[in-house]
């Protein structure tokens, strides 16, 4: 379980290919000291395991899904990848729950100024519409955000300078494609309220003032 909050930009060194997976090599001056091999790491909001670790530099290995699922598909060496390493349970949480299961993929439709911050407007996929409100929370490239504006096939994102320096959305331009992942109450309420999974029983009438 990750927190959304950005730890370190990391520099991907090496790409190489194992069959229809990739071992990516990321160069990572911060965080290295607290992985171990096995250690889960998100990357651009991905979860994936350490398989080698040499001085400031790990491994993970993706396998093909989430190669065509994620951004981490159109890495090449020099990509400046975003690090969150696990959250511990005495940690605080400053973000939002993010598990690191990437949804599907957005667009960066156009990035602007306003005041204090810039805002980045994302297209998606309009299914994944309900799992968004206005000023609910969202895990863009594994970055904790709040939806400032929303319409069914698109929503922006206010970053705050801060953010921008400690992310790689300061290298990000209109066209490319970041990581969403939508909210994990969202999706759980959603299933919860679906017709087929909404059942009235004599109990759950009494309790609602019938009978």
């Amino acid at each position: 379980m990750f927190t959304g909050i950005i730890q370190e930009i990391g520099r991907v060194e090496s790409i190489v290919k194992r069959g229809g997976n990739s071992a990516i090599t990321i160069h990572s001056s911060k965080l290295c000291d607290k992985l171990d091999i096995g250690s889960s790491i998100a990357i651009n909001g991905v979860c994936l395991t350490v398989t080698e670790l040499s001085g400031a530099r790990f491994t993970v290995e993706a396998i093909e899904e989430t190669l065509w699922r994620t951004n981490l598909g159109q890495s090449k060496s020099g990509s400046w990848v975003n690090l969150e390493a696990p959250l511990r349970l005495d940690d605080l949480l400053h973000g939002h729950l993010v598990q690191g299961h990437i949804d599907c993929t957005g667009t960066i439709s156009r990035i602007a100024p306003a005041s204090g911050s810039m805002i980045f407007a994302i297209d998606y996929p309009g299914e994944y519409g309900k799992f968004l409100i206005e000023k609910g929370s969202i895990a863009v490239d594994g970055i904790s955000l709040t939806v400032v504006e929303l319409s069914h096939s698109r929503f922006s994102v206010a970053v705050i300078p801060h953010t921008m320096e400690s992310t790689n959305f300061k290298c990000r331009k209109s066209g490319e494609a970041v990581n969403l992942e939508f909210d994990l109450v969202a999706k759980y309420v959603e299933r919860m309220t679906t017709p087929e999974n909404r059942k009235i029983t004599v109990n759950f009438l009494k309790e609602h003032g019938f009978g």
